[in-house]
């Protein structure tokens, strides 16, 4: 695509099943988010452990020198930390295992090229398989991020805390429906879906109960059967057996609950 990729031999670290201790993680995320040189930071994979690193970066200092952040899964924490906390634009999209590792198979370099690197809205995103489960229109900052994550930061310093009117994106994968009603309760009471103005779900892929049913699907649409905006299913990005779509957090976005449901993004992502 045209990058000059650079990594820091710090990302051989380990550490029992981390990538190494956490003040060696955010040492080299705070090297490479300060270096002149370094435009973007690209998450290599997921797992666990990304929240740890938290505590040990600084907000007035990922807000001197804003740049592009790319990852999903385990570093949804990241990623709700620059654009809720630090106020800087974050990008859901392809790791470097699993996905740019791909190619075409793991993630659409189309529109990851759009998103990241033109400095207009990248206007509509939609997929074959995408169906509204309820019906209708809204507009709002689009945030969001893998469940499970989310979840976790509620009661913390580092809460996923979207404002009134947000687009709220959902990604998960491999969870039984009755942990997913479970984190969807938990994302009600906190009053995070009463401050929704849509939601949009990836496929939840592989989330089915052993025998068969109840799908993860079914169980959203009764869960959400009344949620008063439009609520989207089945977009690929983050976990998905399809290649991955880029979504922006922090920018201005639509969603359209009609016959061709879509996401639209209004508001450029980088400048």
């Amino acid at each position: 695509m045209g990058f000059e990729p650079v990594y820091d031999d710090r990302v051989f670290e380990r550490r029992a099943y981390l990538a190494g201790p956490e003040a060696v993680r955010a040492a080299a995320w705070r090297d490479a988010w300060r270096a002149p040189a370094v435009s973007a930071l690209v998450a290599a994979r997921g797992g666990y452990g990304s929240v740890q690193v938290l505590p040990l970066l600084d907000i007035a200092e990922a807000q001197e020198t804003p740049k592009v952040f790319v990852g999903y899964s385990d570093t949804t924490s990241l990623l709700v930390w620059l654009t809720l906390h630090c106020g800087i634009v974050s990008f859901h999209g392809p790791m470097i295992e699993g996905r740019f590792a791909r190619g075409a198979e793991g993630y659409d370099s189309a529109l990851f090229a759009r998103v990241v690197c033109e400095a207009k809205a990248a206007g509509e995103i939609t997929s074959p398989g995408l169906e509204a489960l309820r019906p209708g229109e809204a507009r709002g900052m689009l945030v969001g991020g893998t469940l499970t994550q989310l979840v976790s930061s509620l009661g913390t310093p580092y809460a996923f805390t979207p404002p009134a009117g947000h687009i709220l994106f959902l990604d998960e994968v491999g969870e039984r429906p009755f942990r997913i009603d479970r984190m969807l309760t938990q994302l009600r009471l906190s009053g995070v879906l009463a401050r929704a103005s849509a939601i949009v779900f990836n496929e939840l892929p592989r989330c089915v109960e052993p025998e068969g049913s109840p799908e993860a699907r079914a169980v959203v649409a009764d869960l959400l059967a009344d949620f008063p905006g439009p609520v989207l299913f089945g977009l690929p990005s983050g976990h998905t057996d399809r290649p991955m779509l880029t979504l922006p957090f922090g920018v201005t976005a639509r969603v359209v609950g009609g016959a061709v449901p879509a996401l639209v993004i209004e508001e450029a992502a980088v400048s």
